[in-house]
């Protein structure tokens, strides 16, 4: 098969790879030089994509599951073949260091692949010799996926494959900052899919509130700030759209005093800074037991401090935070941190002299028992920031750790599993690890409690959330 080439970018419609008169492009958040031009989709180009998706779909809807199943799967085979180009073209426009845009290519490959593999029967509720009750599950109809830019393609990948494999045809729409992979996979996907059935369009800030308010998109699934969220939801019920929210997070960790240190603190390491903390669960709070609280914070410290900062094409363990709205709002937390004397022990930003290019560069920061009520443990910094903070009884930490807006994940990291039980089940979370943190899979619904999102994305219930119920009674004697 002929690889794709990452030169020149599309808007997907019908089939078709079309550009427009007006364009945008990314910025390289490492060099801040500008990435290639992307098309700049229009209200019309909209209606242009809703007008063949409806037409796709009806066809779509009645192909057999397994038609649909097959066809996912020859894509997610494609993406692997094309995994190189797709993952230099991550740490390009996002940022991230080359060895994990290749891990963000593996995880999408398995999400195509695994949520592929799901079924979705129907549920037969009540059989007896007068009556049977039974539930299926329909394709809503078209589908828009609103992407974000810090895992720009396994997240498409995750909205993709519950859509499609469901019947519905779906509208990608990447994020500003990081347009280039989304395109290319719905380029990538006309291989594989009838016309209509997955298009992509590229556009600025104005895109969005477009596909959200269009009467003739049935479902909307988001993933963003809650603050975006909140005006995606009251957009769509303008039209009673169906919606998936998957928000923001702050997520606590909690580690007891029985841990062996030597092998949770490189750990929690990596779930703090992966991404450069630009993960909705990566861990975002540390709540240490007090008597190992000196031995935890001395070994963090010491291996933040070990880790490189810089191009994701060098030998570097963080790249840089995205874009400029979000190096000013991680920046705004170390000035918060800096006016309120919280006692940063690693960390802070570069000076000229050590800066290792002119991107969106911070060191990993991290900051020694904050008052509850700070900046950097109220808020999700979406960066590379950290509060570790001392605990002394189970009661008092759940109470802190649950004192949040957010609610997408948490974590327990203790030997005693009774106890791990015990403080697990009354976490306000709707992911919660045992000894680890960050784990997904495709196979397991992901959602949030609270503020941290609406509905859940991936395993059954994902799919689910792509269709409607209809339910029929039958009755088996008639008079």
């Amino acid at each position: 098969m002929t690889a794709l080439e990452f030169t020149q970018f599309y808007n997907v419609i019908d089939g078709r790879l079309e550009t427009t008169v007006e364009t945008t492009h990314g910025i390289n958040p490492s060099t801040l030089e500008p990435n290639p031009k992307v098309p700049l989709a229009s209200e019309v180009d909209v209606n242009r994509a809703v007008a063949a998706a409806r037409m796709a779909f009806d066809l779509w809807s009645e192909k057999p599951l397994d038609e649909r199943r097959q066809a996912l799967i020859a894509f997610a085979d494609s993406l692997a073949e094309n995994k190189g180009a797709f993952a230099r073209m991550l740490t390009i426009e996002q940022g991230k260091p080359l060895n994990q845009a290749e891990v963000e290519v593996d995880a999408s490959v398995k999400w195509l692949k695994q949520q592929a593999t799901l079924s979705f029967p129907e549920d037969v509720i009540v059989d007896t010799e007068e009556q049977r009750v039974t539930t299926s599950y329909t394709p809503i109809g078209i589908a828009a996926a609103i992407v974000p830019w810090n895992f720009p393609l396994m997240l498409a990948c995750g909205k993709l494959a519950p859509a499609l494999l469901t019947g519905n045809a779906l509208i990608l729409k990447p994020s500003p900052f990081t347009p280039y992979c989304g395109l290319k996979l719905a380029e990538l996907g006309q291989r594989h899919f009838p016309p209509g059935v997955l298009q992509a369009l590229s556009g600025d800030d104005s895109l969005g509130p477009i596909l959200t308010e269009h009467p003739d998109i049935d479902k909307i699934s988001f993933t963003g700030s809650t603050a975006t969220g909140k005006r995606v939801m009251e957009s769509c019920s303008r039209t009673l759209k169906r919606l998936t929210l998957e928000l923001g997070g702050n997520d606590p960790a909690i580690v007891c005093e029985d841990v062996n240190l030597m092998t949770v603190v490189p750990q929690i390491v990596q779930y703090v800074w992966a991404n450069s903390g630009q993960l909705c669960v990566a861990i975002k709070r540390i709540y240490v037991h007090s008597s190992i609280y000196p031995q935890f914070l001395d070994a963090f410290v010491k291996m933040t401090k070990s880790l490189v900062v810089g191009d994701g094409f060098g030998a570097s363990h963080l790249g840089p935070v995205q874009n400029k709205a979000q190096y000013t709002r991680v920046q705004s937390f170390l000035d918060n941190i800096g006016k309120t004397d919280c006692t940063v022990v690693a960390g802070g930003d570069f000076t000229n002299e050590n800066r290792p290019g002119p991107g969106y560069f911070f060191t990993p920061t991290v900051v020694d028992n904050p008052p509850d009520d700070s900046m950097v443990v109220t808020e999700e910094p979406f960066g590379p920031v950290i509060p570790i903070l001392q605990w002394t009884s189970e009661d008092e930490v759940i109470r802190r750790a649950n004192n949040s807006d957010y609610g997408l994940g948490a974590s327990v990291w203790t030997k005693d599993t009774e106890r791990a039980s015990r403080i697990s089940k009354k976490l306000k979370a709707g992911t919660v690890w045992i000894n680890s943190h960050m784990l997904l899979n495709p196979l397991a619904p992901f959602g949030g409690h609270k503020k941290s999102g609406l509905g859940a994305e991936w395993g059954v219930e994902g799919l689910k959330s792509y269709c409607n119920t209809q339910t029929f009674f039958w009755t088996k004697k008639p008079n």
